[in-house]
């Protein structure tokens, strides 16, 4: 079992600014490049996407991503490969960051559970969230995970009532992840002020009723609105606003360019 990353990253006791990433996006060879920017500028987690044809919970721009990695080949098995690859070295500076994919059910289970989560520890992922698996079918996966040192991240919306977030936090393995509202990732609805308010209640909301840590995901896009989250939460995930950032890039080498870029101006 390997010493889990996000477990020590989380030690620290520092404010966590994670990226999101969509493997092999805009074209294809970026990921290695990308995750080298990414965690030079100082991607605390990186949280990479696994493309599946119908992600429920994302915005079109996520989506747009997911498809062109599957046009690039990026399937459960060469996501792995990557990530192996990363962790070695091998063709790029090795990535010490925290790794967490982020998917759904359907892929996982076509590759097969035990597989996928033997598999995953062995190229050196972290953790696992899962937006459509329900929390209170996670038992056995859970333990599962737990023995190969692999983390689990379950989801907190503006919706879920008291009981249902600390039912949440406490299976959470690490940290929980909050939607900051009830949307698809990218949304703009958080530049709305009612929204703010509304929002800034739900995380406290949070906060009397988890244990944990807990990040913020969905519609954060400057440094701005992160270090309002800071002053929320623990941490706050970025991803729809870096994958327009680095969309243009037609190579390689300028999508970790724009992407470190980007990252940097968030720090």
């Amino acid at each position: 079992m390997h010493h889990n990353r996000i477990t020590l990253r989380l030690q620290r006791d520092e404010k966590l600014l994670i990226a999101y990433y969509m493997p092999e996006f805009p074209v294809s060879g970026a990921t290695l490049p990308v995750l080298e920017a990414l965690e030079e500028s100082g991607a605390d987690i990186i949280e990479l996407g696994m493309p599946f044809s119908d992600p429920i919970g994302d915005g079109p721009v996520i989506q747009d991503a997911a498809h062109t990695a599957i046009k690039n080949g990026v399937t459960i098995k060469r996501l792995l490969e990557l990530v192996r690859i990363a962790r070695q070295g091998e063709g790029c500076r090795k990535i010490t960051a925290p790794i967490l994919l982020m998917g759904y059910c359907n892929p996982i289970i076509a590759y097969g559970i035990d597989r996928f989560l033997q598999d995953a520890a062995l190229a050196g992922v972290d953790g696992l969230l899962i937006p459509d698996f329900p929390p209170e079918e996670a038992a056995l996966f859970l333990q599962k995970a737990k023995d190969l040192g692999l983390t689990v991240v379950f989801l907190v919306s503006p919706v879920t009532p008291p009981e249902r977030i600390e039912l949440i936090d406490s299976l959470s393995t690490d940290f929980s992840y909050c939607l900051a509202v009830n949307a698809t990732t990218g949304t703009s609805k958080l530049s709305d002020a009612s929204t703010e308010a509304a929002v800034d209640e739900y995380l406290k909301r949070v906060r009397l009723h988890a244990r944990k840590k807990f990040v913020v995901g969905f519609g954060i896009r400057d440094r701005e609105r992160v270090e309002h989250m800071w002053s929320l939460a623990d941490g706050a995930v970025v991803g729809t606003a870096l994958l327009q950032h680095i969309a243009p890039a037609s190579t390689p080498a300028e999508s970790a360019r724009l992407a470190r870029e980007f990252w940097n101006a968030l720090r």
